[in-house]
């Protein structure tokens, strides 16, 4: 087969674009692609990131498979079609007494596994928040993907992971857990006059 020109870095960016808008990406495949047969034809289904090595994403035709090849292996040029082969012609058969039927057997080449395309690591921030009555609560970023949004957490539970934190992040913590005691306290104690009045008033009333 002769050689075909791959994708060029223009021809790559304006199937980025045709896929991102919906548009048809037809591609046929080179000598150079691995597992699938040359002239073949694909539709683009996206890229992977980082555009380096193999990162466009291809469904051959009449596969559901989705493969990841490097422009090389890739062109916009349609093969010409095959040219068609004269039968061959007619041979005289020579009359084989009780001839052995032959037998074939074929073997079909292993599939070229392929590996999928690297998922990029996302940062992931965690974020405690505590109120004055000393409620916590926890949120928690992966990438741009917020995963948790500020559910409560035990403050005891706080108290257990500050001890395996920085210095300055445990004191922190300690500092606010001891101040929303402090706060406690002085409610039960409140609560507790309160009560003492009511049921003095109780016993007043009879």
């Amino acid at each position: 087969m002769a050689r075909v020109a791959s994708l060029s870095t223009e021809e790559v960016e304006r199937l980025r674009n045709d896929v991102a808008a919906g548009k048809p990406a037809g591609v046929w495949f080179t000598a150079a692609a691995v597992g699938v047969t040359a002239g073949q034809s694909g539709k683009v289904i996206g890229f992977t990131e980082p555009a380096e090595g193999d990162f466009i994403q291809v469904r051959p035709t009449g596969s559901r498979d989705e493969l990841t090849f490097s422009p090389a292996e890739l062109t916009l040029v349609k093969p010409p079609p095959k040219p068609k082969q004269a039968p061959p012609p007619p041979v005289a058969a020579k009359p084989v007494a009780a001839a052995m039927p032959e037998v074939v057997v074929g073997i079909e080449p292993a599939p070229v596994v392929r590996k999928p395309p690297p998922h990029k690591p996302a940062e992931v921030t965690v974020t405690l928040h505590s109120t004055l009555e000393g409620e916590w609560t926890v949120d928690v970023v992966v990438g741009k993907k917020r995963v948790v949004r500020w559910e409560p957490v035990p403050a005891g539970d706080v108290a257990r992971a500050a001890k395996s934190l920085p210095s300055g992040v445990g004191e922190a913590i300690g500092t606010a857990l001891e101040s929303a005691k402090r706060r406690q306290l002085a409610r039960v104690e409140q609560l507790k006059a309160e009560l003492d009045a009511a049921q003095r008033a109780l016993r007043d009333l009879g």
